[in-house]
Formats: structure tokens, sequence, C-alpha cells
């Protein structure tokens, strides 16, 4: 029998010996022998004796997990557990029945019922703000292992012994989920409640859940949500989602700007934008953008969403935008009719497209940069026959992939060999299937072996270590020029493509030969 004091640390084995009669007689008669006085005393030993010993032991110590191998519990005990995880996710339910701690093999499945449990909890939270609070239960012990703040919290020279802990500036779910990465040693994220985990990961500091909100955050980066990431990713002072929110916006500044997260950023936010040397977007896009925010923003401040008032919130912002590299058309058109513009400025901008003294300006009157594209070839030589390449509404298509997240904003086509002639061409970008990006244009070829742009709307972002189907049908008269000694992998700068034939081409392009030689892409 094993005897364990009440805190736990002294174990002893109790071992009881049965002595049977045929014993008893044995031992008394030895004592009579040796001149015990009662004889009688001899003979009413007791048929029971004990001894206590120290339990020790020089094997290496093993886990639980190491003992028993993660599995399903047994058919009898299945419907128990399972009441116990429903009793998880509903909060303050505790465990009626005894022995659950027998249902779960490892200290972590043990550990994991806690979660949200109010059976032993010595703490509660109240998270969340006015009118949206709930109640959720902790264990102080198990909060203090998972993090440094609640260390302090409790067992901290500073420590104050309270029953209930508000936290309003905390969402109820990212709180959750923090405790269920701390408790349960799982990371459950979603789209609308990453951020505010981030942000209760960045606040409790713990430093791997954090990491795994930024990776989160980083693989469901896009256009639509680059801006408000950028925002959050200055907030939580994590530089590598920061770079990484610049380079979808600088590629896909357009889409950026007319997303309805770049509404919901701040005004710092704004002017970093607006100052972007790299921003690949047109003048006019990014002059509209900024007067929608400039709605947005007067519905947060309370202010009617006036001119005067758009230029209020502007501030100096407003002298952010290159109105005086905007193509002519777009100024008068838009800009000039807007009303944010005094006449003045309408005036001095005019007179700075027209005439040959230029008048002094407060807006940036010089381009941006932009990006260069960068082109990957992937044949060695180009040839004509005189019946090849022809087209007639067939497809040439290619496979594709790359190393690094690049973003597609075209290919590179050959044109006709005998002699000026146009093409229509229709592009197009797919990703198992699902169409990522396509255009319908023209392109006029000069009769050499040059290859000729072909764009996007849009550029198309493409994701690392999948690949993606490239496809074009041509229409034209003229026979082209086309490609021949293809290559399978291709370096272009720092990023490396590979290439591998498409079942969707039907006019003869493989990885050898055929059209579409350039992919154009920023990185």
């Amino acid at each position: 029998i094993l005897m364990v004091d009440e805190k736990g640390k002294n174990m002893k084995c109790l071992t009881f010996f049965l002595m049977l009669p045929e014993t008893v007689k044995n031992r008394s008669k030895k004592s009579s022998k040796k001149g015990n006085s009662s004889s009688s005393s001899s003979s009413k030993l007791p048929p029971v004796c004990y001894e206590i010993i120290t339990l020790k032991t020089k094997k290496k110590k093993k886990m639980a997990a190491d003992i028993f191998p993660r599995k399903k519990p047994a058919n009898s005990n299945t419907t128990a557990v399972q009441q116990y995880h429903q009793q998880n996710l509903n909060n303050n339910n505790t465990i009626p029945a005894p022995n659950w701690q027998g249902l779960y093999p490892t200290i972590r499945e043990r550990n994991a019922v806690m979660f949200n449990n109010d059976l032993m909890a010595d703490v509660h939270f109240v998270v969340g703000p006015p009118g949206g609070t709930q109640r959720l239960p902790g264990h102080k012990y198990v909060l203090a292992v998972g993090s440094s703040v609640f260390h302090a919290m409790f067992y901290g020279e500073l420590a104050e012994d309270k029953d209930e802990i508000r936290i309003p500036d905390v969402e109820p779910a990212a709180f959750l989920a923090m405790l269920k990465y701390i408790y349960c040693d799982e990371i459950d994220l979603a789209a609308d409640t990453v951020l505010a985990t981030l942000y209760a990961a960045k606040k409790y500091i713990v430093p791997h859940l954090a990491r795994a909100c930024v990776n989160f955050l980083e693989t469901s980066l896009s256009a639509k949500n680059a801006c408000v990431l950028l925002s959050q990713s200055c907030l939580f002072e994590e530089p590598d989602l920061t770079q990484r929110c610049w380079e979808v916006i600088d590629a896909q500044a357009e889409l950026a700007l007319k997303s309805e997260g770049f509404c919901d950023i701040d005004f710092q936010t704004l002017e970093s934008i607006l100052r972007r040397e790299t921003l690949n977007a047109k003048e006019i896009v990014v002059f509209e953008a900024a007067l929608n925010w400039a709605e947005v923003e007067c519905q947060r401040q309370e202010l009617t969403a006036t001119i005067e008032n758009k230029r209020k919130v502007l501030g100096k912002a407003l002298y952010l935008i290159r109105i005086p590299t905007m193509a002519l058309d777009d100024f008068a058109n838009g800009a000039a009719q807007s009303g944010i513009l005094t006449l003045n400025e309408t005036n001095d901008i005019f007179l700075w497209y027209t005439a040959a003294k230029k008048p002094e300006l407060q807006f940036v009157s010089k381009p941006r940069k932009g990006l260069v594209p960068q082109r990957c070839h992937r044949f060695q030589s180009c040839a004509y026959r005189s019946n090849q390449w022809r087209y007639r509404g067939r497809c040439d298509s290619i496979q594709f992939a790359v190393d690094k997240r690049v973003f597609i904003a075209g290919f590179g086509l050959y044109g006709s060999s005998c002699g000026s002639a146009e093409y229509s061409a229709k592009i197009e970008l797919k990703r198992q299937g699902v169409i990522l990006g396509q255009n319908l244009s023209k392109y006029f070829s000069d009769g050499s072996s040059n290859t000729f742009p072909v764009w996007f709307e849009y550029p198309v972002q493409i994701e690392p270590d999948t690949f993606y189907t490239a496809s074009v049908i041509l229409d034209g008269n003229e026979l082209s020029y086309f490609g021949q000694e293809g290559m399978t992998e291709v370096q272009c700068g720092k990023v490396t493509v590979q290439f591998q034939c498409s079942s969707d081409s039907t006019n003869g392009t493989g990885v050898q030969g055929g059209q579409i030689p350039e992919l154009i892409f920023y990185a």
C-alpha cells in the first residue's frame, strides 16, 4: 500500500505480512528456549506485522506520454471524454464525475481539461468592453507557468490577491484563444480574431503565440487587408510583417488603395503610404483613395462629410499626393473638379502643365519611381518556319513555380515573323483550375524576334512552391516566332522559377518550345 503525506513529498510503501499459525508456534518455542519469563506472552504474538520502507529507484523517470501512447480512450469512456471536451467550450462548467483524471493518460491532456473550467479555479477574469464582457475562470499556477505577466500578477512582489480581474481592452474570443494555448498547447486562430489575439499575446508576453499570429497574418496577407495590417504591424512592432505589407502594397497598390480596409487606417499610416516612392499606382487612384479615407474619417470624428471637413481631416497629407504628375486628362476631369483644391491651387497646377515658366507648388511634383518589373526568359533561342507558329483560337499554356513570393504583372509574347502585325491576346493565370487573373488586350509586333508585353489589369500574387498555369489564346493571321531550347529551371535575380508542361496547352507550347517566352513580375 502506498502512503503519501499531504504535500505529496514523502512516498512510503507499507508492507503487510500475514503470519500463519505454524509460524507463530515456531517463534514461541524459540522465545521460550532463550529464557523468556512469560511463555504466555509469546503465544499471543499478533498474527500480522508490518514494516515501512522508503521507495527508491535508480531507473530513469518516464513521462506519462512515454508510457501511454496518444490514442483514443476506450469505448467505455468515450462518452465521458466527449462530454468533458464539450464542457471546455461552454463556460463555467465543472466536472461532476469522479476519477475524471483516469480518462487522460498524459499531464497535457489532464491540464487541457481545466481550460475554461470552473473546477478548482482560483481566479476569474471579466474580459471585454462594457456591455460585451464575458466571465472566464482561470488557475493561477497554470497561467503563471505560461506567462511572465501572469506570474508577476499572482506571485510577484506586488501581487494582489484578487478573486476577479477586469480586462476591458481584450476581446473575449482573443483571451480564450490565448488561454487555450496556455492550457492546451494548441493554437487556434481565425481571420476575424487573429489581430486581437496578437494584441493579447503581446500584452501578456506569450511570444510563441504572437509569432504564430504573425505567421498566420503573413500567409493570409493580400491587397484587401495589407493597409490595415500595415497599421497594426507598426503598432505591434513587427518589422517582418511590416515589410511583407509594403511588398504587397507596392506591387498591388491600386487594389490596396481601392480596398475597404484602406479607409480604416490611422492618419500616420495614411501619410506613410502617400509618401511611398515605390507605390505602383496611377496618381489619380491615390487621389481618389485619399478622398475616400477623408470621408470615412469625417464619420469617425462625427463631422459632416463636406469638402471643407474632408480637407481639414486630410491636413498636410493632401500635399503628399503628387497631383502635378497626373495625366492632364485625369487632373482636368478628376482633381480639378473635386472641389478639394482651392482656386489658386487649381490655376497653378494648370500652369504647371502648360506654361514654360512653372509656378512653385506645395504639392510634390516629382513622379513616383514605382517598381521595375523583372523578366524571366525561359528559352535560349527562337526561330520561325514557313508553317509555324500558327494561331486559330487554340491555347498555349505552361506551368511554373517560384521559390519566393512574387507578383505576376503579365507575359512577354512573340510577335509576327512575317512583318508588322497585330494580335488579340487573352491571357490567363490559374491555380488548381481557379482563375486568379485574366485580361483581353491587343498588341502590335514590328516583325522582330523581340518579345512584346501583355499585362494583367492588376498584378497577381504568386505564393512559393506551388505550380500555377499561365495560358494565352492568340488570334492573328500571321505566323509568329517561337521559342526553342527551353529550360526547366531559370534563375532570375533572387527568384528561381521552375517550368513544366501543362495539359491545357493545345497549340504545341511546352517546356522545350513554343509561346509565352517570358514571365513579367515584381519581386
